[in-house]
């Protein structure tokens, strides 16, 4: 069976509420993925996320 990677919005704190959810083959594809959603769902600009906000958000993504 292959890998996959998600993410899910609501796993981080504060935004409970987001449907948004991303599954794909790779973690990197994830990242890329959850990062447009950011932009686009929430008006986040990812370049401004500090190493702590992407090492926390590194947490929540589930391998399965």
């Amino acid at each position: 069976m292959a890998k996959t990677y998600s993410y899910a919005c609501a796993d981080y704190e504060g935004m409970e509420d987001c449907p948004g959810k991303v599954t794909a083959a790779t973690e990197a594809e994830v990242w890329q993925l959850l990062e447009t959603h950011a932009r686009i769902a929430h008006g986040e600009d990812p370049s401004a996320w500090s190493d702590e906000d992407r090492k926390f958000i590194g947490e929540l993504i589930k391998e399965g």
